[in-house]
């Protein structure tokens, strides 16, 4: 084998290597997403124990991605999510509505 074909494979083993870290981190942000929207639609009815399922499921989700792949909005996004669990939990709908809505934001803004 030569060195031109061996450099070959290694670097396509390495892309092959990484891919799928890059492809789980995009998964589970897209799942947060999915639940926080979820969350927000739930808290709008005034279902503060429905809404803070939803977010616990964002939240799990959401700190999958930030661990596969390091992302500010990520983190500002798991911090909203937090505060949505803890005010729904509390049973104030429209608090953690609120919360939940800037996480949205957050995370779509990480999906880009």
């Amino acid at each position: 084998m030569n060195r031109r074909s061996f450099i070959s494979i290694l670097g396509l083993g390495a892309a092959l290597a990484m891919a799928p870290a890059v492809v789980l981190a995009e998964d589970h942000l897209a799942e947060a997403v999915k639940h926080t929207k979820e969350a927000i639609d739930h808290g709008k009815m005034g279902h503060a124990d429905v809404l803070t399922t939803h977010a616990e499921a964002a939240l799990q989700h959401a700190e999958a991605a930030e661990k596969a792949k390091d992302n500010e909005h990520t983190k500002q996004g798991i911090t909203h999510l937090k505060a949505a669990i803890e005010h729904g939990k509390m049973g104030h709908a429209d608090v953690a509505t609120g919360h939940a809505q800037e996480a949205l934001t957050h995370l779509e803004a990480a999906e880009k």
